[in-house]
């Protein structure tokens, strides 16, 4: 193979590619992304579970494939000067692959590109397209609280499925760590109506939200139970599905909660930050303390001494203490775009709603914990 490529071109396919990529993996084809030049350079990179394709305009004098160490490729061209062609050449028979731009040369090893993994599989029976900002939506909102315990690998993701009835449906995007979960909902986009219920992994979560930076036209989604396939631009993501089975998530939103909070949202978050900061547990718990007109956040570390902070809140209800890992608020928090953040709990025990009256769209629980 041999062609140049704009060094700006190559780089962004680079860095989406070599994030899939494994830095420690004990196949070592898996290290490596594959090229092909034909009609344009072809970046291909895979871990078995996720797939990522890109292809970018390339001056292509001989076709070809080969696979190089993505990582180190990336690197190179990272560190190579902007508005650089890069020339990729390797000669037939041979074990190397030549990298020349300005001054520069390099000689990477190959590995052949017939040993790298086939990305067939099942066929997507599902096929629509969504609006990069719903999509980003569903991801950001949710993403915080996917769980990281492997043991319980079926929250290793988001939950996405088609929700409601007639012309009420929505899509709509859950996530749980079992200490709080969020549930997001977008329009149904035209075509999604028989999308099963699948969980999308972590990892695959982060990848597609990349793709959706600066992206103006729809994102081309196709799904099936086991596999879920997204494209925009001139990059397609191929993944492979959680196999398991959310748990029933609507047993844990609460719907009687009787004693409400209204907050500016933005001073909320503030006082929260600055008290936790005398925390140091690894849970930096605070206690909020509500009463008529006032809430009162607070927490109290032996090494560090104590902090409290009062703001103005909206309170209806018996005046109530609760405590929150504050992290968990904060998180919560940083979803509500609007100005004020509700907050309906039950007791000091029973799990607790955050809305944002600004977007009924959006819901979150959060449990609450003994300070």
């Amino acid at each position: 193979m041999k062609l140049e490529i704009e060094r700006a071109a190559l780089l962004r396919s680079l860095g989406h590619v070599q994030n899939v990529v494994e830095r420690r993996t004990t196949i070592p084809i898996l290290g490596n992304v594959k090229l092909t030049a034909g009609d344009g350079l072809e970046l291909l990179a895979t871990d078995l579970d996720l797939t990522l394709l890109a292809r970018e305009p390339a001056e292509v004098a001989r076709a070809g494939a080969t696979t190089v160490p993505a990582h180190t490729l990336f690197d190179i061209v990272r560190k190579l000067p902007e508005g650089a062609t890069v020339a990729l050449e390797q000669a037939p028979g041979a074990s190397e692959l030549r990298l020349a731009a300005g001054r520069s040369r390099f000689a990477l090893p190959t590995l052949p590109p017939d040993e790298f993994p086939a990305t067939g599989g099942d066929e997507l029976e599902v096929h629509f397209e969504i609006a990069p900002a719903e999509l980003a939506k569903l991801i950001d909102k949710t993403r915080f609280a996917i769980s990281t315990e492997e043991t319980r690998y079926y929250l290793n993701g988001i939950h996405v499925h088609v929700a409601g009835a007639g012309a009420t449906r929505t899509l709509r995007g859950v996530a749980t760590d079992g200490h709080r979960l969020s549930r997001i909902e977008v329009p149904l986009p035209p075509g999604a109506e028989r999308m099963p219920p699948v969980i999308v992994p972590r990892k695959t979560v982060g990848e597609l939200r990349k793709l959706l930076e600066g992206a103006e036209e729809p994102v081309r989604i196709a799904v099936s139970a086991a596999r879920i396939e997204g494209a925009c631009g001139r990059i397609r993501l191929l993944s492979r599905l959680i196999d398991g089975t959310f748990p029933d998530y609507e047993r844990v939103i609460p719907t009687g909660n009787e004693r409400i909070a209204l907050l500016a949202t933005e001073a909320f978050a503030e006082a929260v930050d600055r008290v936790a900061t005398i925390s140091m547990e690894k849970a930096r718990p605070i206690k909020l303390a509500f009463e008529a007109g006032r809430v009162t956040v607070s927490a109290i570390s032996p090494e560090q001494g104590r902090a409290e902070e009062e703001l103005d809140c909206d309170w209806r209800g018996e005046p109530l203490e609760i405590g929150f890992n504050a992290r968990y608020v904060l998180d919560i928090v940083a979803q509500i775009d609007g100005p004020q953040l509700r907050i309906e709990m039950a007791n000091a025990a029973a799990p607790t709603l955050l809305r944002d009256p600004a977007d009924p769209a959006a819901l979150f629980v959060l449990m609450p914990m003994r300070v």
